[in-house]
């Protein structure tokens, strides 16, 4: 479904990912490790086109995104969560779900503004939609709160919800574990099979609870300083000795 091809970025002379290539398949859980500092949220933002790259292609379902406009991205397929969550703090749960459907929107402003039969048709699907990912990922009980008024960990959910709301092939997902207790974090590796095994979506993941890497993921990616190390089965990636050293040192 995606594929990088020697992609490198520098910043202030300083190189954030050095020619790394990888291939993530249709249908799986993808994951990406690595010490602070080494290029994982980077790889992230030169996949969703926030930063270009300075060499190398990005290769998402047979067609070249390498220069593809950043707000295309998400019609192409693509959504994705951050570190720190990008949500309307002033709006409801329900309400920030609904700006994810936008993208599928087919009515234009004046329809909109008249209220016409078309705009009401769309608004109940994406009403069922919406509930449809509420329903998922258990958020019933927040639906008509504020964002600024819930738990870290619970805003972390939304956004993940808010992610699904574009109907995704592909999602990726920034630390989702970050603020989340240990139940809510075992729940999550559920979550991550439902939304592949029944949503049909391919996910990357950039993640440092490696409990929930072991379980959720396929096959994992570690990095270092930039560059890739190894790629392969989460126990392999765990006992690979540079994987070892670059978490664990000398």
């Amino acid at each position: 479904m995606l594929a990088a091809d020697n992609i490198a970025v520098s910043f202030g002379g300083i190189k954030a990912v050095k020619d790394v290539s990888f291939n993530v398949e249709r249908g799986e859980v993808f994951s990406i490790i690595g010490p602070n500092g080494a290029g994982k949220t980077t790889i992230f933002n030169l996949i969703s086109r926030i930063y270009d790259v300075d060499h190398g292609s990005v290769t998402f379902d047979d067609k070249d995104i390498t220069n593809v406009p950043t707000h295309a991205i998400a019609e192409l397929g693509i959504a994705r969560t951050f570190q720190n969550t990008e949500l309307f703090e002033r709006e409801t749960v329900l309400k920030n779900l609904l700006i994810g459907c936008h993208i599928h929107r087919k009515t234009n402003l004046l329809k909109d503004l008249l209220f016409l039969p078309s705009v009401r048709v769309q608004e109940l699907e994406f009403r069922r939609a919406v509930e449809e990912v509420i329903d998922l990922l258990d958020l019933q009980s927040y639906r008509d709160k504020v964002i600024g008024n819930l738990p870290y960990g619970v805003r972390k959910m939304v956004e993940v919800a808010r992610a699904l709301c574009l109907k995704p092939k592909l999602l990726l997902l920034d630390e989702p574990s970050s603020g989340l207790n240990p139940e809510e974090t075992e729940d999550l590796s559920f979550w991550l099979e439902d939304i592949k095994e029944d949503l049909g979506i391919t996910v990357i993941m950039v993640e440092h609870d490696m409990n929930l890497v072991s379980r959720a993921s396929d096959r994992v990616m570690a990095l270092t300083d930039g560059a890739l190390i190894t790629i392969g089965t989460p126990a392999e990636v765990q006992n690979h000795p540079e994987v070892l050293r670059a978490f664990l040192g000398d």
